[in-house]
């Protein structure tokens, strides 16, 4: 596996590629990392690792204000809320959504930046959480991504919804179903809310922060080898 690491105007960007002699656009998976991580959290390397070993080229980026972004006072500023509101316990739902809104109005065309730079055969999108609330809105604007495994992120915000109304692609969505951030209902709204013919719901015992059982990773990469790499 050959690790690349680079900048797209400005956008840390680290993309891992099998070390194979395989010619041609090789299928891509975006991994969209969660909230206070980075494009090379050790759960991002996991998953990456996994999914090269299956053929696939990966890549991840620094969202703002996170990694090796500067500090963006916006975005600070809710993000120490949404600390604070945690500590006290109180309902998060709200306000993550706005916060997530408000990122990915910057990240969607910085990832399609991203694939206009690497220029890939078929894109699949992996993100939970964060990678969710960025996630949906960046899937339903990039006809290059074929296939999304998204997950603890709900319908708070009325423009998500809508957002996934317009994905049409088969989607796998994850539920915690103890998740103190994000509501049980709300969830299932946005897993009712995407328009794709295809899409399973794949809930597990556990809360927000809980590692995610290893056989959903194993889902993910039968999904994304179904839908992403030639039969």
């Amino acid at each position: 596996m050959r690790e690349e690491l680079f900048t797209v105007d400005g956008v840390p960007v680290v993309c891992w590629i099998p070390d194979d002699e395989a010619d041609g656009p090789r299928p891509l998976i975006f991994i969209g990392h969660g909230g206070g991580q980075h494009k090379t959290a050790p759960a991002v390397l996991h998953r990456a690792h996994r999914f090269v070993a299956c053929g696939f080229a990966v890549v991840a980026a620094d969202v703002p204000n996170h990694g090796e972004r500067p500090t963006d006072e916006r975005y600070q500023r809710l993000a120490t809320e949404i600390g604070l509101r945690a500590d006290r316990g109180e309902e998060l739902a709200p306000l993550l959504a706005g916060f997530q809104a408000l990122v990915a109005e910057q990240t969607v065309p910085e990832w399609q930046a991203i694939l206009d730079h690497l220029d890939p055969g078929p894109v699949g999108y992996w993100g939970v959480s964060l990678g969710c609330g960025l996630g949906v809105p960046f899937v339903a604007a990039e006809p290059r991504v074929r296939a999304a495994v998204l997950g603890l992120g709900g319908a708070t915000d009325p423009g998500c919804a809508q957002a996934a109304a317009r994905i049409t692609v088969p989607v796998e969505f994850l539920v915690q179903w103890h998740d103190e951030r994000v509501p049980r209902e709300q969830s299932l709204a946005l897993f009712d809310a995407f328009g794709s013919a295809e899409k399973s719901l794949h809930a597990n015992p556990g809360r927000h922060s809980d590692r995610l059982p290893e056989h959903e990773l194993d889902s993910a990469v039968h999904f994304f080898t179904r839908h992403l790499l030639p039969q």
